[in-house]
């Protein structure tokens, strides 16, 4: 996913797979802990789409090595799916997949045990994306990537932080109930409910004697 943070309309998607490719072959080669991760992945291919920008990528797993091409052959187990600012996250700012999965910024979908095994290796890929990319392209290309995604990260997490304050602003102008009103409105409610519940056995109770006097 590394190439996804220059201007990616203006980079054609084959390209976007040989970079892509060339970072995770070469960083599965030096490190042989992952071969396991990578028997367990073999023979799946994963669909990728960025959103914002309508690329998808496969990816595949054969023969203890990784293919990334804009087409595959064969129906994709598993696809996924973020728009770019979510693969920046995940690949140069290291956010925890399982917690973009939970907070719906990284969708997958498709086979249970092939999004497990991807997950998995997700957690085990400690990959510096700016070093490995400074390692086959250069380091202008690299420091350029990083530094985009870096950037990017940060004016996603601005634009949250001030369209939480105008939220914030919002509720107040509206008189909105903070936390603290809210418990005591809460606790106002469950009175009620009960002096209601007493109230009605009371009325049964009262029913019930009626009913026998008329019998």
């Amino acid at each position: 996913m590394s190439v996804m943070f220059l201007p990616l309309r203006l980079i054609p998607v084959p390209v976007q797979c040989v970079v892509l490719s060339s970072v995770l072959q070469l960083f599965f080669t030096d490190n042989e802990k992952l071969e396991n991760t990578l028997e367990g992945l073999e023979g799946h291919v994963f669909r990728v789409h960025i959103r914002d920008t309508g690329a998808v990528l496969f990816i595949g797993f054969k023969s203890g090595s990784v293919w990334v091409h804009p087409t595959a052959d064969s129906r994709p187990d598993v696809k996924i799916e973020s728009s770019t600012s979510g693969f920046a996250r995940l690949c140069f700012a290291k956010e925890d997949p399982d917690t973009l999965v939970f907070e719906k910024v990284l969708k997958l979908s498709g086979d249970s045990e092939a999004m497990l095994r991807f997950q998995k290796l997700l957690a085990e890929l400690d990959l510096d994306w700016e070093l490995e990319l400074r390692r086959l392209f250069g380091d202008f290309f690299g420091r350029k990537v990083a530094t985009a995604a870096h950037k990017l990260v940060a004016a996603e997490k601005k634009i949250f932080q001030s369209s939480t304050s105008v939220v914030d602003e919002c509720l107040q102008k509206v008189h909105a109930p903070d936390a603290e009103r809210l418990q005591h409105w809460q606790a106002g409610v469950e009175s009620v409910l009960r002096k209601v519940n007493k109230l009605e056995r009371q009325l049964d109770k009262i029913e019930h004697l009626a009913q026998k006097q008329n019998v």
